[in-house]
């Protein structure tokens, strides 16, 4: 058996399962430390931004949506797949805060990138800090989009409600913590097109294939 921390997972077989429109699912036999091969179910995903804006008074714009896998309406940043071919992941993001929430920005960079669960899915999310706001008219795609509840808060109370439990979703408390550090002079952002190492790419490949 190899030493600790040196072990190379390579995959014995792979099966694909199920391609939706959003997700697809796959089985790995992965070979383990010992030579034995384990079963690993990976739900692969196409990617996703999500999007502090910030306007000049220090407040940031969260939604209400109806989250069905919990069952209730979550605050969250806005947000969105990258599901155009060949997009830019901060061109993603553009869109996104535009058909969200109804606001452009001329101040985009990075803040951080979020493995949503990497212990069964590839999904990362991108999480842009976006400032120098501007209102738009919005675009509105959807029956869903159309429930969204739209406010501000100031970051300070985004902070307090993060840790008090009241939002969950993952990138959207990375990214409120993440802004605070970046606006108190904490830690530096990254620029804009920083590089992605763990951008998903496969469940992209399988759609663009058919």
């Amino acid at each position: 058996m190899s030493e600790p921390g040196t072990h190379e997972f390579a995959v014995a077989g792979t099966r694909v399962v199920h391609i939706g429109r959003v997700v697809g699912l796959r089985i790995d036999d992965v070979v383990m430390p010992g030579g034995e091969t384990a079963k690993r179910e990976i739900v692969e995903h196409l990617g996703a931004v999500a999007i502090l804006a910030l306007d000049a008074d220090g407040a940031v714009t969260l939604i209400h949506q109806y989250r069905h896998p919990l069952g209730r309406r979550l605050w969250e940043l806005p947000a969105g797949l990258i599901d155009h071919p060949g997009e830019d992941p901060v061109d993603a993001a553009r869109r996104e805060l535009v058909e969200e929430v109804g606001l452009a920005a001329d101040d985009w960079v990075t803040l951080v990138d979020v493995a949503a669960s990497p212990g069964f899915t590839d999904e990362v999310v991108r999480v842009f800090l976006a400032r120098e706001t501007s209102p738009v008219d919005r675009e509105v795609l959807g029956e869903e989009e159309a429930d969204l509840v739209v406010r501000k808060f100031p970051l300070a109370e985004a902070v307090r409600m993060a840790l008090a439990g009241e939002l969950v979703n993952g990138a959207t408390v990375s990214g409120v913590l993440a802004a605070h550090a970046v606006v108190t002079g904490a830690a530096p952002a990254r620029p804009a097109d920083a590089a992605w190492r763990d951008r998903p790419s496969r469940f992209a490949r399988r759609l663009a294939e058919g």
